[in-house]
Formats: C-alpha cells, structure tokens, sequence
C-alpha cells in the first residue's frame, strides 16, 4: 500500500535532506582533475610513462594514460578523493592516440581504502559500459549516488586489437559528515524539555555502518505503553512500533516490521523513518516498506528521553534486552534535530553514556571473496607446532547449501582431513586408510548469510569441531596425527584434490593456522601461499532476494548466483510464481471439459488479485458462476423503525475486489430478493423516503427492487403491471394484514452484489417481514470473445504502454490466412517486445531488455494461417521467457546471470501493427489478456479505420458450438468439431464414450516414443534451482461394485508410475512414485466408498509438487508430493487389469491383480484419450485390448440423473422461504418433488433393465474389426490414425 504523507510532513524530509552541505542541484562538479599525485594508485604500471597520475580525463602527456602490466592478473585504478564526497557519476576515456581503452569495468569504492564495496546499478547489474575508442568520453552517471572517499575502477574488458587504458574523472559534490563512534558499551541520550514527548508526526534519518549484526540503534519508551525501537537483527533492521496498542503492550511477542540484509558489512547504509499518525515509511537504503500502526492511537508518546546507540539501563520496564550497536552513526537526525552536532557541542540536551568519540575508527576486519564454485581456492603453508597437533580457525558466510571449506593432508599417511557445507550443514570428514571414514555433523542452516565462526582442533587422539561457540562435535583418533603439505581453503586444485564437493563460494575473514592470523595481503601480493579466483579486501556478498522477486507472496530462497521461488500454497506456479495453475472463470473451465462442481476463479489471472472459490453450474445452457454468502437462510425481522432500523451485513467469500473483476468480467450477473411483509412497507410514505433499501458493493444507497435501473423506486410487480393495488410501486406498499411478497432480480452490474440490506418498518402491531437476498449469479465470460479483424496491413490498435519491467504474460487467439504479421509490438527507448507470425509455420517472441535482443520461435508441423484459431501465450520474468502456441512444445529461454532485469518501454502497445505501420497483421485476434488484465478489442476497434469489431465465421462467436475441449474448425459451408483433443465423441465432443470391463479386461495405449511430461526447453541449461514444470492433468468417470479394484495406471521406463485404485473399503487411492529410492506418495481424498454403484467423476491435475484432486461435485482438495520430480520416457498408461507389476507396493498389486469390474467412461489423460482410441484404433500397434471390451452408454445415463441432483443443489437458495409465511407453497412443493424423485428412480430402474438386455445382447456378438464403424468420422483423433503409414510426430505438453 503507497502511503501519502501531508505536504507539511514532505517538507521536514526535504528540510533533513540537508544532511548533505551541498546542494545537490551543483552536485556534479569535476572531483579529480585538481588531485595529486599521491591521489592516483594501481596495481602495476606498463612503465614511467604509464603512471595511474597519467590517468587524468582529457590528458595527453607522457602516454596519455595509464596501462597495466600485461602480466597483472588482477588490475585496478585507484582515485583518493582526499575527503568524503559525495559521487554522482565517472567518466572514462582511453589511453590517448592509442589502440588501448577499456570497453567495461567494475567501480568499486571504500571509506578507508582497505574494505572495498562493490557498486551494483537499480537493477543490480555490477558492469559500466566502457569506451568503444580510446578518446570519446563516456558517461555513467549512478542511479543512486554514494559517498565515499576512494574509488577502484577494475578493468573486465578491453580493446581485443590493443590493450587496457584508461583516463578518468568523478563528479560530485563535498559532503559534510556528523559522525559518533560506539563501542557497544556505549550510548547517546536526548532528553526532552518536558516529561514526556507526544508526536503525532516523525521523521529520523541517520547512517550507519557495523561489523556486528545485532545492536539497538534507537530506543524510546512512554508508561502508556508506546514504544519505538530501531535495531540491527541478524544483519537486517527491525522497527518495533506501538501507538496506545494494548494487545502489543501484554503481548511478549513483539513483531517487527524488518527491512534491508547484509547490513553488517563495515560499509555505510542509510536507515529513514517517516511517520503520520499511524503511517510509516520505512527505508534502508533503496528498499522502503509501507505499513500501518496497529491499535487506535494515532501520537507517539515517549516519556523523558530517546537513546541512540543502545538502551542505557538493561531491565527498564517494557524493554528489549538486546546488545548495544558496535559502530559508527552518521548524520544522526530526530525531527530535523541534528542529535550527534548537540553531542559534539556538549549541549545540555544531550547526555552521554560509556565512550562515545566522534571520528568513525578504522575496521579491523578484512575478508576475502570466494568467486567460484569450480575453481576458486586459497593455498596457505602449514607451521606446525613442536607438538604435532594443529589449530584451524576461520569466520565464512555464504548463501550455498554446499561447498569445500578445509581439506589438509595427515601423517600418518595416507589420511586426509575435509570440512564441508553438506546440506547446509559443517560435516567434518577423517579419511583414513582404505574406505575408512569418520564423520561428524555441526551447525545448521550455516548458508543463512550471517557470519560464523569454525574452529577446528587436533589434540589429545581427537580431532574437534565447534561452530559458533556451541558445544564442539569430536572425531576419535587411533594415534597422533599431525598435517602434512598446505591447508587449501574454500576448495583445492584437481592436481592436489579428489573432491566431488564444490568448491566454497562466499566470504572469508580472520583465518588464523595454529593460532597464528594469515594475513590476506600478503597472499595477494604473492608472498604467503598461493590462491584461485579469489577478490581481497571485500566481501562482494549479494542479496538475491532483495528485493524479493517472487510474485504473489512466494517464499524467495537463494544461492550465491540465483534464487528460486516456492509457490507453495500461493495457487500460482511459474519461474517467480507469476502463472496462476486456476482458469479466470467458469466459463474457462467448461471450455476445458469440467462439469458443475466448486471451482477457484482467477478472475485477473496473474494480476494481484488471487483465487477465489465459486459454484459453476454447468448444467443449464449458459455457465453460471454462484457466489452465496454468509446469510442464506430467510430473515424473520420484526420490531425495526426507521430511526432503529433492523441491518444485516453480507460477507461473500472473495474481497471487494475480486467481486468487481467477476461481475465486470461477466456477461451478465443478478441477484435475486425476496421480500415477504405483512403491515411492512419498503416506500409509502409521506415524503416518499424509503423504509427500507440495500447497499450496493460500494456501501451507495440503493432502494429499486428488482430489474429497474438505478433511481427508479418501484419494484417487479410495478414493471409487470401486476402489483395488487395498482395505486402503488410495490405489493407490500399496499399495507395489508396479509401476507403479500415483493419478488425482484436485480441485475444492474454495477451495483452488484448486494453488500447489506436495512429494514426499517416492522414496529407497528402485527408488522413483520421475512426476506432472502439470494447468491450473486453471473455468466458468460466477455474477455473470451472479445475480438478484432484487421483488414488493412497498415492498420492497427493502440493501447497505453505496457507496464511490465520486471513480469509480463501475453496471450491470445489468432486466425488468418496471410503467411506473417506481427501481433502486438511495444518499444522503449533501446528496449522492446514484440509477437510475430514471422512465417506461416512459426511464431516468434522477441524482447530486449539491455542484454541484446533475445528470440523464442516455436515451429509447427502444419500451416498455422489455416484460417482456425491458435493459441498464443508468450511470458518474461526476470529468470526466462516462454513461448507456447497451441499444444506445441514450450519453449524456454533461460534470462543471462547478473543481466538487465526491467524492461523499460515508453510507446504506446500496438495491436495488430507496428508504430511503422509496416508488417502488419491481416486476419483477427481475440481473448488478448496482457499480464491478467483483458484488453476491449471490440471497442476500441470502433474507432479504428482498417478495424472492426468482432470476426466472422461460425466460430468466433461466444456460443460454444464444441463442448469438452472440442475445436471449432472452419468450413466453407458451416463448421466442424474437432475431437482430437477431448475425451469425448460425437458430433459437438459432449458424446460420453463409455466402456464395461470385466474382471480381465484391459486397455494400454503405449506411446509412440520415450515420452516426457516435462517440456521441451531451449538450448540453453536451465539451472538447478528452475521451477519444476512437471505437470499431468488426469479425468476419468467410472461405476463399480467391485473393491479393490485398479483404475488407471501410468508407468515409465524409469520405473515411476502413477496409479489410481479403489482400496479394499472402496476409498480412492492416489499414488505417485516419482523417486525410485524413496517410498511412493499415497493419498485418500475420501474415506467414502465409491464403489457403490454409482458414476462418480475424479479429476486430477499436478503442477511440480502441488496435487489437486476433485470427486464429483466437492472441492478441489490441495495435496503436496513429496517431490516435484517429472515423469521421465514414459511407457504406457493403462485400464483395468495390469499384468506388469514390478514395482508396485503390496495394495497396488492387489487392486491391480483384481483388475476391475464396471464402467469407465471419457478418460483423458494430458491430451490423451485411451477409451476413444481403443473403439476407434482396434488396429493401431499403440494400442493393446486384454479381455472383453463392451461398448457402453454408462457415462450417459449416470450422467442424466446427476443433472437434477446438480439442479437441486445450484438453485438451493431459491427454495428457501419463511415457513410461517409459505406453509402452502411448501406442502405443493413437497408432494411434487415427491412425484419427481418416484419418476427418476423409475426412469433409472427402467434404463438399468435396458442397459443390462443391452450389454448381454451387445457381447455375444462384438468382434474386433466392428468397432470401426462407431466413429467413422472422427478416425482424425488423438493423431493415431494411419500413425506409422503418416509417420506423423506427435506433440504433446
């Protein structure tokens, strides 16, 4: 939530800004033309003449330059600003009249020219672009400004014709500094003028910088219970806040709000608190968090004093018991009072606790970076003590789960010596002669990026390992051992080492060798030891998880060189959780073959709204979405008045704004109200005021009751002209003794749904009313048809710029007949994104976003302007980019490490063209969502020459002509459904294709090559820690009496499989053996007994390790695997019996032995339907049939008498009236249901008879070769026909 602060709050934070004594409007003068020579160091020079002073901008003495030895592995440019400043941009140049420049650098800078910090861009890419020629002046100018004294400028590409060189400047500012030092025993008190300071506007600002993690740095306390403290917390910053919160003040489990990471890294960071009442703004450096107070006061009130630095008088009432902060604090401000300038001047103010100075000490630590997980290594000589026994001590920090921290060689001969991260645990390794081993564990969770410390110890036959001070884990030795050779630190070179653990990839610091400290400049100057793809003097750690770029509140985990994202529990899958695994509406999921049930809508897609859960029911024509709401019963209201009105508030299950997305995503919604009245009124009166109204979804007012649009003040019965006393609007207005009703459906969208209704005449003798507002109803889904014709190539449509930097996901259909065109194209000023039919085969997804243009094109065996509607969805994320058309292979592009993240447009999007009005597209587009948001084609089409609204042809109208998956394919003369890709048959797919088995009856259909669920990726590898895209989608109906019995089975070369079996009570079991070396998962949704003879439906749908599973009409039941592993090659997929059971688990096998006996009907698994191919392929080699095989209608009938349950249980809120005021209705409705239940069981009994002469007539005579007849015209399906003549691939996802 963005919070707005008054003008008056925004002026202090501009008035504190003048922490910095230079306007920051002239902040960008030239900082080293007039240095010294002593100001310019490097690491080595070519000669004399190739000086680090020669360095200047513009300077052509000498060799105009400066140049580093060819020789210099590590070289650098150094620049002493002689003073803090504050930098805003460097400049560089090439070596004068020369082949030498520097084409990219690293820029690196430090206070004290010992700890290096590197500079990371907005988007956290590390690299400046250099020159391109050695005297053009290339500008870079910071994204945030840093102040500091020295700067390194590194050298990583240069001229491949010449050699490095290099001239610089720096501009910026001087930067006045206010600094105190604490030493952690330390601390600076500012008292108030009077006993307490009560606030109700705040703004503090300070820097500072620590090698410790833990340290109070603000404090201030009040007896009402308010507090505030700011603290450094495990590297991060905490603020505790509490205004007048009684619950916060008893509770000992204060929660902060936390911001920032790797905040002690000796290095200057920047902490600013902005408060207005109760809104905060909290920032550290970049990142700001916005959030609100809780509790209803709306003042800070702090009694006597503020610390700074720690909490003076551990104990004091209400307080934390935390360690004082151990560093320096610059620029200390507290409402525009400069707190550390009082201290200096020993102003009375200010009291001073324990050592307080005001001058920053120098750091005593100085660490060391480990780059790579392959290479990187530090060889240090061993100094053994007289007694043969070592000392081993160290301090790292990593990111990594894995990595070689210490391996030494011992004598005896041949033992060796391992310490390692496994599995984010120290596991200390003793080698001896042999396989012998010994190994201890300690620590956990040591690749939390926090410093710890390791010590390891050889004494008395026993080798010992402590971590952080916590009780040491010991290793026993049989004799004395001593080291022999170097210790290799942070990983070890091949020729020295056969190590299968990487190597350590982190920072080191304080590493002492028998207890005498290395001192890292002299390993880097090459005089002690020798070492690998090592940076010194910095600890170049970097936090990929902030900002977390996980979407819709995923958990962010990381290694050194990336972070994944876990969707758990967020109902989005996806890279950075972007995708959401829930169709946008009902209307989606009747598309893709489900049947009534309760569902979780999308309604914005991957925008930020999230699922929420509805009814769909599908049973009637049209798909309606139901929403009810906490009140579904009739309300009985009696003794309510206009000044005392009777009120009742509806809470629906989804917020306001997931309710607005459905109903204005809906073709049409209402919502039915029921008023029943005696003696009670809803407008007779006087002055013509209701008594009685609703509020919409807004909280307005509202008081027409039923169909009328807003501001008429009439019900039904008036539209009708049947109200019974025609003098009135409304039946109850007629003020009778008895009993009347004022019916009415509201179906004005925008007022929808209804949020409270207020009753306000029942207090008269006799008066009452009973009503019932009835579930929001709403169908059609406006964004599936909402399409567009290009007519003209130079036409197209505009649309404000896409607001995708950091994630976008684009989709739509397409139709056409032209060979190319682009589909939408968006640019900036270098950056761009474009879809494009780029021939009539393939479809292109380009992008730039400053990395160089990257291509994604998927290729289709056939024509895609075939005049038929494909399927586009092109998405990036800051980790790759995907390309998928149809059920073709997903393409996957993964994003380059350390690249440019945000794409940054500026035109407008163009739809159908480009902004050069050239290669544009012919033909139409529909359904274009952009990152969930749907996109009016229709109307914006109207006013667009060369457009126009909607697309001819039988399918393109919101009419669905094909049910179950089915596709509408175009004819000349009308249109044809394409079944290949449902599991049902018949002329429109809504065909159940049925099949009784017997106890030895079987079906397998065998793929036709080593098939992987998983999707084709790119070229390029993805990492180890990419989102899992396993996915399996499974639909299957079925009726038996039989328990146990085998249902569907899905086996692999790899010996995983998925099996779905009816226990020995008749329970739904669901295993998943996805890890052969571990035990299979196994879930019951369901206790009940399903074989009971009754159809009951199950869908399943996997996304990496999240399981959904739906019986019948309940809801989807959320289940997590064990694993997130894809099913490798896979073999078959069978029904019924299975004769292979290899590995299977002891119940599976008995289910499997038993086979099974009853009816299954329209299985679909993914894009297969085995049914359809066995009656439709008897002589296709990828289909084998065991056993007797009959035909059924099963699936059909079943179907039919689930249709009325599925009505009664939709309209339920309908039937439910005041049975004191509908006595009558109920007794008629009561014998007619009666009536309608004998018929249906009748019915049933009748089609059971004819089903069972059916079936015994059907398998006396059924041969193999008849089964070809039944789908004559459908042999096109599932692409099985003629497969091997055809040698036609399949494709699948």
């Amino acid at each position: 939530m963005d919070v707005l602060f008054p003008v008056v709050l925004l002026c202090t934070a501009n008035v504190l800004s003048g922490a910095s004594a230079a306007s920051h409007y002239n902040c960008n003068g030239p900082l080293a033309s007039a240095l010294p020579h002593s100001s310019f160091q490097s690491s080595s020079q070519s000669s004399a003449s190739y000086s680090a002073f020669y360095a200047k901008l513009n300077r052509r003495d000498e060799a105009g330059g400066w140049s580093p030895m060819v020789t210099d592995q590590d070289p650098w440019l150094q620049v002493d600003l002689r003073e803090q400043m504050e930098v805003m941009a460097v400049a560089t140049q090439g070596r004068y009249d020369s082949s030498d420049w520097v084409s990219s650098y690293l820029l690196l800078y430090s206070d004290t020219g010992r700890i290096w910090k590197q500079y990371r861009h907005e988007d956290g890419l590390e690299r400046f672009d250099g020159n391109v020629n050695s005297e053009t002046v290339v500008q870079n100018k910071l994204s945030h400004p840093v102040k500091t004294r020295f700067l390194r400028f590194v050298p990583l590409d240069w001229n491949p014709s010449g050699w490095m060189g290099l001239r610089v400047e720096v501009f910026g500012c001087s930067y006045k500094s206010y600094v105190a030092d604490f030493d952690g025993r330390s601390s600076l008190l500012y008292r108030f003028n009077q006993k307490s300071m009560s606030t109700v506007k705040d703004v503090i600002s300070l820097r500072f910088k620590s090698h410790q993690a833990e340290g109070v740095l603000l404090h201030g306390e009040g007896q009402r219970g308010d507090y505030i403290t700011l603290e450094l917390h495990r590297g991060r910053l905490d603020l505790y806040l509490n205004l007048d919160d009684i619950r916060s003040r008893f509770s000992s489990r204060r929660v902060p709000v936390t911001v920032g990471s790797l905040l002690d890294d000796q290095h200057w960071h920047s902490a600013h608190i902005e408060r207005f009442n109760r809104q905060v703004n909290l920032t550290v450096d970049a990142h700001t968090q916005h959030f609100q107070t809780k509790g209803e006061g709306q003042s800070l009130e702090v009694d006597y004093e503020l610390s700074f630095g720690g909490i003076p008088l551990p104990g004091k009432p209400g307080t934390f018991l935390r360690k004082n902060f151990h560093g320096c604090i610059e620029n200390l401000y507290y409402n525009g009072i400069n707190i550390i300038d009082l201290a200096k001047r020993r102003k009375p103010q200010i009291h001073s606790v324990g050592n307080v100075t005001f001058s920053c000490s120098p750091p005593q630590l100085v660490a060391c970076t480990f780059l790579s997980s392959s290479s990187s290594f530090l060889s240090l000589p061993s100094a053994a003590p007289p007694t043969g026994e070592f000392t081993v001590r160290f301090q790292f920090r990593t990111w990594n789960p894995d990595g070689l921290l210490l391996s030494v060689q011992l004598n005896p001969s041949p033992q060796k010596l391992e310490l390692q991260i496994s599995n984010s645990w120290l596991h200390l390794t003793l080698h001896s002669t042999g396989r012998q081993r010994s190994e201890v564990s300690a620590g956990r969770r040591v690749n939390d990026g926090l410093w710890h410390t390791v010590s390891l110890a050889s004494r008395n036959l026993q080798i010992t390992l402590s971590v952080d001070g916590e009780p040491s884990s010991n290793v026993e030795l049989w004799e004395p051992v001593e080291s022999r050779g170097s210790f290799y630190v942070g990983g070890c070179p091949p020729t020295e080492c056969h190590i299968q653990a990487p190597a350590f990839q982190g920072c080191m610091q304080l590493i002492s060798i028998n207890n005498h400290l290395v001192n890292l400049s002299h390993v880097q100057q090459g005089l002690l030891g020798n070492y690998n793809e090592l940076q010194f003097d910095t600890c170049n750690m970097k936090d990929r998880c902030l900002p977390n770029l996980c979407e819709h509140g995923a958990r962010c985990s990381q290694t050194w060189s990336s972070f994944s994202c876990d969707c758990s529990g967020t109902g989005y899958s996806g890279a950075t959780c972007h995708n959401s695994i829930h169709e946008s509406s009902c209307e989606a999921y009747k598309l893709s073959g489900s049947s009534s049930g309760f569902y979780f809508i999308d309604p914005d897609g991957s925008g930020p709204l999230g699922p929420t859960q509805v009814y769909c029911n599908m049973t009637e024509k049209k798909v309606w979405t139901v929403l009810s709401h906490n009140n579904s019963a009739p309300v009985k209201v009696q003794n309510s008045s206009p000044q005392k009105p009777h009120i009742m508030r509806f809470s629906y299950n989804a917020s306001a704004d997931q309710l607005r997305a459905i109903v204005t995503g809906a073709e049409q919604c209402q919502q039915e109200v029921v008023y029943n009245c005696r003696k009670s009124r809803l407008f007779n009166t006087k002055d013509g005021s209701p008594l009685s109204w609703w509020l919409d979804r807004q909280g307005d007012k509202r008081s027409y009751w039923g169909g009328f649009l807003p501001g008429v003040q009439q019900c039904s019965c008036s539209l009708e002209e049947n109200c019974m006393d025609m003098n009135y609007f409304c039946n109850c207005d007629a003020d009778t003794d008895t009993w009347t009703n004022d019916t009415g459906i509201l179906s004005y969208k925008d007022h929808l749904p209804v949020s409270q209704i207020v009753i306000g005449d029942t207090n008269r003798t006799g008066s009452q009313a009973v009503y019932h507002v009835g579930s929001l109803r709403c169908y059609g889904d406006k964004s599936i048809w909402n399409a567009a014709s290009f007519y003209q190539e130079s036409s197209y449509l505009y649309f404000p710029t896409l607001q995708a930097e950091l994630a976008s996901d684009i989709s739509f259909y397409f139709k056409t007949s032209s060979p190319s065109g682009v589909f939408l194209e968006n640019q900036g000023l270098k950056d761009f994104i474009r879809v494009e039919l780029s021939s009539p085969t393939v479809v292109t997804f380009s992008f730039d976003v400053g990395n160089g243009p990257a291509v994604l094109s998927v290729k289709s065996h056939l024509p895609l302007n075939d005049r038929q509607w494909h399927y586009v969805r092109a998405e990036r994320n800051v980790k790759e980019a995907s390309l998928q058309v149809d059920q073709l292979p997903l393409r996957l592009l993964q994003a380059p490490a350390d690249g440019h993240l945000r794409l940054r447009l500026s035109s407008q999007l163009f739809v159908g063209g480009t902004a050069s009005q050239q290669r544009g597209f012919l033909g139409c587009i529909r359904s274009l969502m952009v990152n969930g948001m749907t996109f009016d084609l229709e109307e914006r089409a109207k006013m667009t020459p060369g457009v126009s609204s909607g697309c001819p042809g039988y399918c393109s109208g919101s009419s669905n002509l094909c049910h179950n998956r089915g596709r509408c394919v175009e004819k000349s003369n009308g249109y044809i459904c394409d079944c290949s890709q449902s599991a049902y048959g018949g002329a429109t797919c809504n065909q159940e294709v049925s099949v009784s088995f017997d106890r030895d009856s079987s079906v397998t259909y065998t793929f036709q090559e080593p098939f992987s669920v998983m999707q084709n990726r790119s070229s390029q590898a993805s990492s180890a820690f990419t989102e899992s895209r396993a996915r399996e989608d499974m639909a299957f109906s079925f009726v038996t009496s039989q328990r146990p019995a085998m249902l569907l089975t899905v086996s692999t070369f790899t010996q995983q499989y998925i099996t779905t079996i009816l226990a020995r009570n008749g329970s739904l079991q669901i295993w998943y053996h996805l890890q052969t070396e571990r035990s299979p998962d196994v879930f019951n949704p369901t206790p009940k007994n399903l074989a009971d003879g009754r159809l009951h439906r199950i869908r399943i749908h996997r996304v990496g390790k999240n399981l959904y599973v739906q019986i019948d009409q309940d809801i989807h039941r959320k289940y997590t695997l064990s694993s997130d592993a894809e099913l490798i090659l896979i073999r078959s997929l069978t029904l019924g019996k299975v004769i292979r059971m290899d590995s299977f688990g002891e119940e599976v096998m008995k289910a499997a032995s038993k086979g099974f006996v009853g009816c299954l009907s329209s299985v679909q698994f993914n894009h297969v339907a085995p049914l359809k191919a066995a009656l439709t392929n008897r002589g296709s080699s990828l289909i084998t049939i065991r056993g007797p095989l009959v035909q059924s209608n099963c699936g059909a009938l079943a179907e039919s008498t689930s249709h009325v349950l599925q009505d009664q249980a939709a309209n339920e809120d309908k039937e439910q009236h005041d049975s004191n005021a509908q006595k009558d209705l109920a007794v008629i409705a009561g014998v007619v249901t009666a009536v309608v239940f004998i018929a249906v069981c009748a019915l049933a009994v009748i089609s059971r008879l004819l089903y069972q002469q059916r079936r015994a007539k059907r398998s006396s005579s059924m041969k193999e070769e008849h089964r070809h007849s039944t789908y004559t015209d459908y042999r096109t399906e599932l692409h099985l026909h003629n497969s091997v003549r055809d040698n036609v691939k399949e494709y699948y996802i």
